[in-house]
């Protein structure tokens, strides 16, 4: 009996680098539209963009994403170093595209603010995080790097629920419970019957 082939996985060595691409590209837009947010923006004075729905607001931010966690900027620092280190070594383990994507989103928004923390102001692993996007309903003002963190930790949920593995397969579909009885069922209705016993004449 033959077995159908099975395709190949993708290059893990391209994976790898097509996730250090767009991580390297949203790491160079995250730093380019914080200088030009930081060159024409006023501290703390909004600017509309699409009205109420959109504007800007330079905003200086010691904690974590979204503005959670001042106060404790060394610790987060640490945190988002040891992030990154796990990132990587998951790309490099990477056999899937979309996986790839996913961290390299990821990767990208983490050294977004960990390059804020280590070269800003007041110092190494005490640097204030540009913000400056704010959208309605008191959301905390964020930036790019958050955004790519948010779309990669998104999307790795989703390919974890759709059972999507790292390794670029497929995690094996669970048994059903009822299977077992229900096929028992129906190789008893296959069953031949025994025949009647003989009557006495």
């Amino acid at each position: 009996m033959t077995t159908a082939p099975r395709t190949s996985p993708r290059p893990r060595a391209r994976l790898l680098v097509l996730g250090v691409a767009l991580a390297a590209a949203l790491l160079a837009a995250d730093q380019v539209t914080k200088r030009l947010a930081e060159r024409g923006l006023e501290r703390g004075v909004r600017v509309d963009v699409l009205g109420d729905v959109l504007g800007f607001r330079l905003f200086y931010n010691s904690g974590a994403a979204f503005s959670l966690g001042t106060g404790i900027t060394p610790v987060l620092s640490v945190f988002a170093c040891l992030a990154v280190v796990a990132i990587l070594v998951a790309l490099t383990r990477s056999g899937s595209l979309r996986w790839s994507l996913a961290l390299g989103a990821l990767l990208g928004g983490a050294l977004g603010n960990l390059t804020d923390r280590l070269l800003r102001p007041p110092g190494p692993f005490r640097g204030e995080v540009v913000d400056f996007i704010e959208i309605p309903f008191s959301f905390p003002i964020f930036n790019v790097a958050d955004m790519a963190v948010v779309a990669g930790a998104v999307s790795i949920v989703l390919l974890s629920l759709v059972g999507q593995e790292l390794g670029g397969g497929r995690a094996p579909a669970r048994a059903d419970a009822g299977t077992g009885s229900g096929s028992g069922a129906a190789a008893d209705a296959r069953a031949p019957r025994p025949t009647d016993p003989p009557r006495d004449s």
